[in-house]
Parts: C-alpha cells; sequence; structure tokens
C-alpha cells in the first residue's frame, strides 16, 4: 500500500549571512570583510506521512527551529526542496506571525486570513479562539504589550481553534502558567488525535517528544544524526548529551 506523504524535504541546505563581532572602527576600515556564513541545514531530505507525529530534537543551534520556519515557508532554501503535497499549514512560535502594533484581535483576522482563511470563517471562530487565550482586555490591546506567556496563549488559541492539515509546534507548549500548559498540552492531544493531522514538534521536553510522537529526527550541527522510533532515538541522544 501507497504512503500517503503530508511533507516532503529533500536535500535542504539554508546558510545565514551575519556580521563577524568587530569593533564600529574596525567595521568602517574592513567593510567588505565583515560577513560570516553560517550553515545552519547541510543536505537534509525526509518524509512526514499524513497523520503522524514527527519530533525533532538537538541541542541548541543543531537546525531545529530553522527547518520548521523553512517548512512554513518563512526562510527560503538556498537549495534543495519542501513539498507540502497541497496541505495547509501553520506555526505555533513565539515571536513568529504577529503585528506588534496590531491588538490581540486585530492580529487573530490577520493571522487567520495569512493560514489561508475567510473571514467569515474567522469570525465563527472569533468568541472561540479569545475565550481559549484568556487574556482579558488584553485581546484588545496592541500585541507589544503582552508579555511572553500572553503572547504564546493568543498564538497557540488562533492554531489551535483554526485547524490546518499540518501544524508546527516550536516550544510553545513549554511557556505560559501552569493552569495553561495543562490546557494547551491536553488541546495539543486532542488536535493530533487526528487520524489525518499531521504534527511536526521541535522540543527540549523529551518526555513530551517521546509520549505524543510516532518518530524522532535527531538533528546535530544542520544534518540529520538518526531517524527512528522515539524510545530508540531517545535513548541515544540522552546518553550523547550526558558525555
Amino acid at each position: 500500500m501507497k504512503k500517503d506523504i503530508a511533507i516532503t524535504v529533500k536535500d535542504l541546505h539554508i546558510t545565514y549571512r551575519g556580521l563577524k563581532k568587530t569593533s564600529i572602527r574596525a567595521s568602517w576600515k574592513n567593510f567588505g570583510n565583515k560577513i560570516e556564513l553560517f550553515q545552519a541545514l547541510k543536505g537534509v531530505s525526509f518524509e512526514v506521512e499524513k497523520g503522524k507525529i514527527l519530533g525533532i530534537i538537538g541541542k541548541n543551534g543543531s537546525g531545529k527551529s530553522t527547518m520548521l520556519r523553512a517548512i512554513a515557508g518563512i526562510f527560503s532554501p538556498d537549495k534543495g526542496s519542501i513539498d507540502l503535497h497541497n496541505h495547509t499549514i501553520s506555526l505555533l512560535s513565539i515571536g513568529v506571525g504577529f503585528n506588534k502594533k496590531l491588538t490581540g484581535k486585530e492580529n487573530i483576522f490577520l493571522s487567520g486570513m495569512l493560514l489561508g482563511f475567510s473571514e467569515e470563517e474567522i469570525k465563527e471562530k472569533e468568541k472561540e479562539i479569545i475565550d481559549f487565550a484568556d487574556i482579558g482586555d488584553f485581546i484588545y490591546k496592541p500585541v507589544k504589550t503582552y508579555s511572553s506567556g500572553m503572547y504564546s496563549k493568543l498564538a497557540f488559541a488562533i492554531t489551535a481553534i483554526l485547524e490546518t492539515d499540518i501544524i508546527l509546534i516550536d516550544e510553545v507548549l513549554s511557556v505560559g502558567d501552569a493552569k495553561f500548559k495543562e490546557k494547551s498540552y491536553n488541546k495539543m492531544k486532542e488536535l493530533i488525535s487526528a487520524e489525518d493531522r499531521t504534527v511536526v514538534i521541535v522540543s527540549h521536553s523529551l518526555d513530551t517528544i517521546a509520549e505524543l510522537c510516532d518518530e524522532v529526527l535527531w538533528l546535530h550541527e544542520g544534518k540529520i544524526k538518526k531517524i527512528g522510533k522515539p524510545d530508540k532515538i531517545i535513548e541515544e541522544y540522552s546518553k550523547f548529551m550526558a558525555i
């Protein structure tokens, strides 16, 4: 039986261009020599079956968040390709997706339309999103006034209520007060239990990855070190990090 694939990543390369750390005076003298290149992803290839939950682990700087942003279409590959096979997609990540000058309510509509929903569809879900986020009158205030907890609550509520075919999660479940953590975790388990929904989770919480994921991809220095069943990969990763 042929597998129904939701995400295909093939030979993905992404390089950042940044400035070398140097003094202002030295920068003016050597303006043409201060660009520094960093290869975040180096030829990564994998597939995710429709309805499966993939966890991505790795130490800081291994390319995990870059991978999610590339799948979401925020970063363009320098080389390689990403195919979502005509599925709709949303990214849950702190600091991504909101216009901070707009109110929370306005960002509900902006985010929804960017996800491909009509104004009417968003209006139908608006009250449910506001109730789930539970940030009180801050929903009518600019997002730039929000704490990281309020930001994550609203971001999670939008993605959880405006359901897409593919959900990408970048550490969001670890942010917020204890009550919201429990509520969001339960909601996420409900969402990913849907047979046709595909989920990719980046997290440092190995317990979360072990409980929720069908497969785990271990990134190390921009390359895939291992990919396989959660118990086996997590055990090897834990031993590696303990060295």
